[in-house]
């Protein structure tokens, strides 16, 4: 198994790796060739698969603003889990963070998945029960 870079040309193989995966929120525009393409130019060293085979079986969608990172999406093929590549695209995201100044990452898990929830966890993301995320929809095509 070998992990690289993300590339744009990898768009149509994650985007089903991602709809195959439980607890995926994705988005109509944002998840779309051109969504990804943007954010891939925005975030170009963060953002990572796992190879298997020729066959893509992980990957980690990261970026950051300058000052803090945000862990977007992250899956492994059902055939593939419990081998340690969630974790290991998690460990090549943050040391891609931290070569880019960044020092606290974040994301958003929905309360619902449980199997994504526990991932996070044995890893070391630390539930915060002080906040309260919100959400405003700018863009009402982008369901």
């Amino acid at each position: 198994m070998k992990i690289r870079r993300m590339r744009k040309e990898d768009y149509t193989e994650i985007y089903q790796l991602w709809t195959r995966s439980d607890g995926m929120g994705l988005r109509s525009l944002d998840d779309s060739v051109q969504g990804i393409e943007k954010f891939l130019k925005r975030n170009p060293n963060t953002n990572f698969i796992a190879v298997a085979h020729q066959k893509i079986v992980g990957v980690i969608l990261c970026g950051h603003d300058g000052r803090r990172g945000c862990i977007y999406h992250t899956a492994v093929d059902r055939s593939y889990r419990r081998q340690g590549i969630g974790k290991q695209l998690v460990s090549v995201s943050i040391d891609a963070l931290k070569k880019e100044g960044i020092n606290k990452v974040a994301l958003v898990v929905f309360s619902t998945n449980q199997a994504g929830n526990k991932f996070w966890q044995s890893i070391g993301f630390d539930q915060r029960e002080d906040l309260i995320y919100r959400n405003l929809t700018i863009n009402e095509k982008n369901n």
